[in-house]
């Protein structure tokens, strides 16, 4: 190819990035040279991934900052603490201050902590248009490197579809010399977009190694095992209520009157979802449930807390069985998660922030332990759970024996004790390993009471699943890196229940894999829960009703991971969930009676219109042929 192009490819990587992508091409490059031979061919390879790994960055994934799980607290003395100017975008997105003349998490143009998803696609169909020139790179290998490039770039056509909804296609690059009418592509109808992504992740799949075999070469990258799991949430995406027949955007067409979403609403779409999952899980097999796996230093550690660090290192242990799809960069913001455990901690202001807040809404949704919600559990006290409470025996390995605290942290699941840490509640670790004498959180007049106006929890809840239990933050602090999971086990168990319960209603084998999880959770299943304990024993009997438990279970089941923002979006319940303010305690008074008065933190603004993202208006001014995402 003649065309000289000038290749920029910064791979911005995380600390824990294996090997393979640290290769950096030149800086400058005709295209000859960038694929001359293998080793520049694979190169460049690793340059289409950079998108895909930088996407493990929380600030950027709506699926964290929109979904009302984490908030972070506005205004502080200093907002650009969370990695400097625009950090807080994502969170600041639910504030309302969203707008179509500088978009938020700006993923069409690259702007505003998003990242240019067109030029993402740009670079794998180059790839893809040039991998044949290498002489020396073997068919097998060139058949491999195709698949890859062919799953991002179905991937990243996927991310805007979940954003934007109805999306041009850039199946090909477009030649330097094109008319400026070829240049001003056009949306496409949102089936289309799916069935798109779908061919491309089928073309991709067969080609693709089944595992990762070479771990310390390889881990990362992209295998016929994630390729799958990705196909079956595409499919449930688009077979869920934003995308299919959602009458909020029936009117919405080109400017040709194509209509861009579907008319009505299609049941089928539930069936060709449900057997990408069933394909999915077959081809997963047998994979075993997470093994705790301990450092040295244990002091004493009860089969509670042992559940307890289970349940969490699903997600804090790297690479393990549950986890299907892994990004390799490290979570960067433990000391945003984490509480100020101890004096040594408290002693170093600059060690821990804690901002990332917990609201309580969001600490509500956990279930009682008896595995059913709180406000349908017969047994729990659900009008006094902001009454006080002094922990007991019975709650020893979970809230300070003596310390007080509000009522609802008492007789919860063990999740909640696993995902959430709260005023009083025990924290294994940080330096103490020990749950017999063990760390616990002092928000009152402690170590985890806010120096001041911007180190502080703004709710008093942390999430705790988000920092393994070997950090330790003092005056050294040592973190306990991991990188961050897309895909989980348990998650894609819970869409395969979620598929089989709208296609075929109630029955032994939905509540088989939702009991799967609960089981791991250490809870009874779905049928002996519902009908000892809730006020709505016949709950999991309806279609309705089994479908607001499958979603909270799965709300619980992925908290703080991501998940919950993009499932709240295509469930269309989002602005139900953010139609409250947010609430949390009155974090700045030092006494326990003024502590534990419910305060406003945060106003909420969540809409129709905050559903799908808008398009930048200069977007539309140069390319006429683009229509605005409906209601923007």
């Amino acid at each position: 190819m003649k065309t000289i192009l000038t290749l920029f490819i910064v791979l911005i990587l995380f600390s824990s990035c294996r090997k393979y992508l640290d290769v950096i091409p030149d800086d400058v490059a005709t295209l000859e040279s960038a694929f001359a031979n293998a080793n520049e061919t694979q190169a460049y390879l690793f340059g289409c991934y950079a998108t895909l790994q930088n996407l493990a960055d929380v600030r950027r994934n709506p699926g964290f900052t929109t979904s009302g799980e984490v908030i972070f607290p506005y205004p502080l003395q200093d907002q650009t603490t969370l990695g400097g100017a625009g950090g807080d975008a994502g969170f600041s997105i639910i504030r309302g201050l969203q707008n179509s003349a500088n978009p938020l998490l700006n993923y069409w143009d690259g702007y505003n902590m998003g990242l240019n998803m067109w030029q993402a696609i740009r670079k794998c169909n180059i790839f893809l248009e040039n991998v044949h020139i290498p002489p020396d790179l073997p068919d097998y290998q060139r058949k491999r490197w195709t698949a890859e490039a062919k799953f991002l770039k179905a991937y990243f056509h996927y991310w805007l579809i979940r954003m934007y909804g109805p999306i041009p296609i850039v199946d090909v690059n477009l030649p330097v010399n094109a008319s400026i009418d070829e240049v001003r592509i056009k949306q496409q109808p949102l089936d289309s977009c799916f069935n798109y992504v779908v061919r491309l992740l089928d073309e991709a799949i067969p080609d693709l190694p089944p595992v990762i075999q070479n771990l310390a070469a390889e881990q990362g990258r992209i295998s016929a095992t994630i390729a799958l799991a990705v196909k079956a949430e595409v499919l449930v995406t688009q077979a869920s209520p934003l995308f299919n027949g959602n009458p909020d955007y029936s009117g919405m067409k080109n400017h040709d009157g194509v209509l861009l979403f579907p008319a009505t609403y299609d049941e089928s779409k539930w069936q060709r979802a449900l057997q990408a999952c069933k394909e999915a899980l077959d081809n997963v097999g047998s994979a075993a449930l997470y093994q705790l796996r301990l450092s040295g230093g244990i002091v004493h550690m009860s089969d509670t807390t042992r559940r307890l660090l289970t349940i969490q290192g699903a997600f804090v242990d790297s690479w393990n069985a549950e986890q299907i799809w892994t990004l390799n960069p490290q979570f960067g913001w433990q000391y945003m998660a984490s509480p100020r455990v101890t004096t040594d901690a408290a002693s170093n202001v600059f060690a821990v922030y804690s901002n990332f807040s917990v609201p309580i809404a969001e600490s509500e949704i956990f279930y009682s332990n008896h595995g059913v919600p709180i406000n349908e559990d017969r047994t729990f006290d659900y009008n006094n759970r902001y009454k006080l409470q002094a922990g007991d025996d019975a709650h020893a390995y979970y809230i300070k024996k003596g310390y007080t605290s509000a009522k609802g942290n008492f007789n919860r699941e063990p999740r909640y004790y696993a995902d959430v840490a709260f005023d009083g509640s025990v924290w294994f670790g940080s330096g103490n390993l020990d749950d017999n004498n063990p760390n616990y959180i002092n928000a009152v007049n402690g170590p985890a009471a806010p120096p001041d106006q911007l180190r502080y929890n703004a709710t008093g809840y942390w999430a705790k699943k988000l920092v393994p239990y070997q950090t330790t933050f003092g005056q050294s602090s040592i973190q306990q890196g991991y990188s961050w999971p897309f895909i989980q086990l348990t998650g894609l168990w819970l869409l395969y229940a979620e598929c089989l319960n709208e296609v075929n209603g109630p029955g032994a084998e939905v509540y088989a894999w939702i009991d799967k999880v609960r089981a791991k959770a250490g809870l009874d299943g779905v049928v002996a829960s519902w009908s000892q304990y809730s006020i709505n024993p016949n709950k999991y009997s309806s279609k309705d009703g089994l479908r607001d438990i499958i979603h909270q279970e799965r709300r619980i089941e992925t908290a703080f991971e991501g998940q919950a923002g993009w499932d709240l979006r295509r469930w269309k319940e989002l602005q139900h969930v953010l139609s409250t303010p947010v609430q949390g305690w009155n974090v700045f008074n030092r006494t326990t009676d003024g502590y534990y008065q419910l305060k406003l933190v945060q106003q909420t603004s969540f809409s129709i219109r905050n559903y799908l993202y808008p398009i930048q208006d200069y977007d539309l001014l140069t390319n006429p042929n683009l229509v605005q995402t409906l209601y923007w």
